[in-house]
């Protein structure tokens, strides 16, 4: 099997004067969950290359096994620091498509045309489409066959409107997860704060949060056994 892990190039938080990009274990847990399920992984991001680590993602208090292993794993940063550019990789073929989140992806792949024509054709084709926290931002622009927003009707999750008031960021970011995932008609759900969840409908998955990515992997991987 071959997965497609699409990553933000996007590395400013705003006006801010902060750095964001991609959150390191929404990577690296899904990576090894794949990688150790014997999948072929192919990375890719708007601009390709090394894409932007939200520094707080590596702050000691956020590593996890996966994020140690991913640190003492050559060939893993090798890979995640050459990335393909999203507009050639996208016109790969794949069994599935995972993104994981980090602010970053608020402000490119949620505008990223390459992008949400992957979404379209890889969720229109019945192939798993996964995204976790922040990265179901990546649906908003996203249609159906029908012209229905991809997500309407559907039991989706994602980063919470009061976990992104725990971190202080409701007025920075240019649109709420959890708001835009309801505006398009999904049927939106989540648990308490910083709690795993991550929900299946049909070939999309989505995951609430960090600790949901390992939840959200491993919905993708039994969609692609079955």
């Amino acid at each position: 099997m071959k997965i497609l892990m699409v990553l933000t190039s996007h590395d400013q938080l705003g006006n801010t004067g902060h750095k964001t990009g991609f959150w390191l274990e929404e990577f690296a847990v899904p990576y090894y969950a794949f990688k150790d399920a014997g999948a072929q992984i192919v990375l890719a991001s708007p601009k390709g290359g090394q894409p932007p680590l939200d520094p707080k993602s590596d702050a000691p208090d956020a590593q996890t096994e996966a994020t140690r292993r991913f640190r003492a794993d050559a060939t893993a940063t090798a890979a995640l620091a050459s990335t393909l550019k999203l507009a050639g990789a996208a016109k790969g073929e794949y069994d599935a498509v995972f993104y994981p989140g980090g602010h970053g992806p608020l402000w490119d792949l949620a505008e990223d045309k390459d992008s949400i024509r992957l979404i379209e054709r890889t969720y229109a084709a019945g192939k798993p489409v996964g995204a976790v926290c922040h990265a179901p931002a990546v649906f908003r622009h996203t249609k159906r066959d029908d012209g229905q927003p991809l997500v309407h009707g559907k039991s989706v999750t994602g980063f919470t409107n009061s976990e992104e008031a725990a971190v202080g960021l409701t007025n920075i970011v240019p649109f709420l997860v959890e708001d835009m995932l309801k505006a398009n008609g999904g049927h939106y759900s989540s648990k308490a704060d910083w709690q795993a969840y991550a929900i299946t409908d049909g070939n999309l998955v989505t995951g609430q949060n960090p600790a949901s990515s390992e939840d959200a992997a491993k919905a993708v991987l039994t969609l692609l056994r079955a």
